[in-house]
């Protein structure tokens, strides 16, 4: 551990006078004294002046959506499909759609509905291969990929009971999702082998 800077001998604290006040004053003195010692282990004490002690930058987390996109979110149309399944096409793809059964490459990232990730394909560093309508991954989401095309960038809004039946595990840093608790996702399609006509979609 670093030493704490020494003042100099005029800008110590005075030792408490005698007598029976000063006993008054001395048992104070020292619970003020415990109190500015713990609060050093938080700050760094200067000479005549404090200054809040430097925290570590945040570790940054990867999104689809940044803050100039969820800025903009609330204006962007939502569809509701027959299931109950909520979406909103934050960027419309030109490519072409996935039909059920051909396998599609996806960004993702898993949130709850206050926004806390979960999952997250960013942060695995590689995109997502599913085949739709496979049963691979919860019906909602199935669902929220099928209507899109090649480049569009979707959120969707998955109703508890199109999301995980059995919940999913708390992990550090990451929130537990009750079962059957509805989800959100926002889904970036990258990729339709066999249907794409090239991967610059993957940009």
């Amino acid at each position: 551990m670093a030493h704490l800077p020494t003042c100099p001998a005029s800008r110590t604290l005075q030792a408490p006078c005698t007598g029976s006040r000063a006993a008054f004053r001395a048992t104070h003195f020292a619970s003020f004294a415990a109190a500015a010692a713990a609060l050093t282990f938080a700050l760094h004490l200067g000479c005549g002046s404090v200054q809040a002690a430097t925290l570590p930058e945040p570790t940054d987390v990867k999104v689809l959506c940044d803050s100039s996109c969820e800025a903009k979110i609330d204006s962007v149309q939502s569809q509701t499909s027959k299931t109950g399944l909520k979406y909103k096409d934050i960027t419309v793809g030109n490519g072409a759609s996935p039909p059920v059964g051909y396998q599609v490459t996806v960004d993702y990232v898993a949130m709850t509905p206050q926004g806390k990730i979960f999952d997250s394909s960013l942060e695995k560093g590689k995109p997502y291969d599913v085949r739709i309508g496979s049963g691979q991954i919860v019906p909602g989401l199935d669902e929220g990929i099928k209507g899109m095309k090649t480049g569009g960038l979707r959120r969707v809004y998955v109703p508890g009971n199109l999301a995980f039946p059995k919940g999913v595990a708390s992990a550090p840093g990451r929130p537990r999702v009750p079962p059957s608790s509805p989800v959100v996702f926002d889904v970036k399609l990258l990729y339709i082998p066999g249907l794409s006509d090239d991967e610059l979609t993957l940009e």
